[in-house]
């Protein structure tokens, strides 16, 4: 049965509307190194591409081509959530955006955020097992009920569940890759076994849609979606993978010893 969709307003008008929020993203962030640049050293230049490209993945998933597909075709639609909630937090999180707010925020200012990010809820929301469960538990409950088919009928739905998806998937993303500055910080052991139990957690979730299509997705294109999640989410996986072990590999280094020969 084929699934009822939401009717959306289209014309040139109505997509630069859309694009409004993207395109501000990018200027704001560009602003803020600009007058962090009068202070502190150069913000790096990889910062600025990984911010636009995450604007720009979060934008094909929301407003682009994908986005106008995924009301039809389930497979364009987990092409949406790759970027949406895997892709995009990651170049997200290495684009540095607290590091650059608190790079140009006066002292005061400065302090309150800083008080604000090691507060309880902040850590309780940042630990690595509650991100994964918000991350892989949220996508377990949206394909294995009737949410992902309300969704469809249900505009404010809709914008909550994509909403939900990029920042569990950016909290997931900064509870395991330390980039910014980190007040409650956990082992590299203990966030290797977060990591392992929720890749499983997703592995098994793009196996079982695969198998039981969600309410309203056609066997044919739940199998094709099933697919996508579980090789596409395996690439983005593998350099989230690469990163951690990156770090881990630049913290355990031995640190080279200076003598001093009289």
């Amino acid at each position: 049965m084929e699934p009822n969709h939401i009717h959306h307003v289209s014309g040139p008008p109505f997509e630069l509307f859309q694009a409004l929020p993207f395109v501000l993203a990018i200027l704001i962030y560009f602003l803020l190194a600009l007058f962090s640049n009068r202070r502190h050293k150069r913000w790096p230049f990889i910062r600025y591409v990984c911010w636009i490209l995450g604007v720009l993945c979060a934008a094909a998933a929301l407003i682009g081509p994908i986005a106008t597909l995924a009301h039809e075709n389930f497979t364009a639609h987990m092409v949406g959530h790759l970027f949406l909630g895997m892709l995009a937090p990651l170049l997200f999180v290495h684009a540095a955006p607290m590091t650059l707010l608190m790079r140009t925020l006066r002292v005061g200012s400065a302090r309150r955020l800083s008080r604000i990010l090691k507060s309880l809820p902040v850590s309780i929301y940042c630990n690595p097992v509650v991100a994964s469960i918000l991350n892989i538990g949220g996508l377990w409950v949206l394909y294995t009920t009737e949410l992902y088919a309300a969704m469809q009928d249900n505009f404010l739905l809709h914008i909550l569940v994509h909403t939900h998806v990029f920042l569990a998937g950016y909290l997931y993303t900064i509870s395991i890759l330390y980039i910014e500055p980190v007040p409650h910080r956990y082992s590299f052991v203990f966030r290797t076994v977060v990591l392992i139990l929720s890749l499983a957690a997703h592995g098994i979730l793009s196996k079982y849609i695969y198998a039981h299509p969600p309410v309203g997705v056609l066997r044919e294109q739940a199998e094709s979606g099933g697919m996508m999640m579980y090789y596409g989410g395996d690439l983005v996986e593998l350099v989230l993978i690469f990163l951690f072990c990156q770090q881990w590999y630049k913290a355990a280094r031995p640190r080279a010893v200076v003598s001093i020969t009289q």
